[in-house]
C-alpha cells in the first residue's frame, strides 16, 4: 500500500515510508523501534492508511535495520538527535502539506519511537495528539511543558522488563504536571514490545496488541477529526 519517498527536512532531504488512505484524512508520524524502519513499521503505516490516516515513518537509521538486539541498542544510542529532530519536523510539515491531509497531524511510536513520538510533539505545536507505546528515550528528554494541553495516550505492559509500571506512572504524572493531558493504559502481564508481531523479543501478545490498536485508532480519530 505504501512507498518509500523523500521529503524536505530543514534545508536537506530525508526519506521515509508513506502510506496513503483512499480519501482525505489526518496525518500520523510513525516512529520506529530500535530495529529501524523495518517490515513491522511499514505494516503499521499500511494499517493506519486502511483506517483513513496518512501515515509517514521517517527512516531515522537511513536505510539500516537489524534483527539483533545488541546492534539495535548500538544504533539507538548512536542516533543523532539534532538530525532526528529535523527529520521529524520535516515529516510533520510534509503530512500537513500533502493533498490528502485534513489539516491535522499526530505522532505515534514504539520503544525508541515511543519516546520520539512525545519528542516530536514538543518540537511542533501542530502535533495535536500523541500515542506512545512503551516509551524509551536514552537521549535525555524534551521540554514537556511544550505539550500544553496536548493529549498523550500511553501503552505499557505490567511485565515490561525495560519500563516498569512505576516508571511509566512517574512519566504519566510528569507529563500531566507539565501541562499535557496524559492517560496511560496498562496491559496485565504484557512484556516490552507486546505490540510487535515480528516478535523478536518473544513478547508479542495478540490480544493485548489488538486492544492497544483499537484504542490507538479511536484516540486519533477523536482528537484529529476523523470520526
Amino acid at each position: 500500500m505504501g512507498e518509500m519517498i523523500e521529503f524536505e527536512a530543514n534545508g536537506g532531504t530525508a526519506s521515509g515510508y508513506l502510506a496513503q488512505p483512499d480519501g482525505e484524512g489526518p496525518g500520523l508520524v510513525v516512529l520506529q523501534e530500535w530495529w529501524g524502519l523495518d517490515s513491522h513499521i511499514r505494516d503499521v503505516c499500511d494499517r493506519f492508511a486502511a483506517e483513513g490516516f496518512l501515515a509517514l515513518a521517517p527512516d531515522l537509521f537511513h536505510g539500516e535495520t537489524t534483527d539483533q538486539p545488541d546492534e539495535a541498542e548500538q544504533k539507538m544510542m548512536a542516533l543523532n538527535m539534532q538530525e532526528a529532530e529535523k527529520e521529524m519536523r520535516g515529516a510533520v510539515t510534509h503530512l500537513l502539506e500533502h493533498p490528502k491531509s485534513n489539516g491535522q497531524v499526530g505522532s505515534v511510536g514504539f520503544c525508541l519511537g515511543g519516546g520520539l513520538s512525545v519528542w516530536a510533539a514538543t518540537l511542533n505545536d501542530q502535533v495535536g495528539a500523541v500515542s506512545t507505546f512503551y516509551y524509551v528515550m536514552p537521549h535525555g528528554k524534551p521540554d514537556f511543558s511544550a505539550l500544553d494541553g496536548t493529549p498523550v495516550q500511553g501503552h505499557f505492559g505490567t511485565g515490561d522488563e525495560f519500563v516498569s509500571v512505576d516508571k511509566a506512572k512517574a512519566l504519566e504524572a510528569e507529563l500531566n504536571e507539565a501541562g499535557a493531558e496524559a492517560a496511560f493504559e496498562f496491559y496485565e502481564g504484557a512484556g516490552h514490545a507486546f505490540f510487535n508481531d515480528n516478535d523478536r523479543l518473544g513478547t508479542y501478545e495478540e490480544g493485548h496488541a489488538k486492544q492497544a490498536w483499537e484504542r490507538t485508532v479511536d484516540f486519533f480519530k477523536r482528537h484529529l477529526g476523523k470520526e
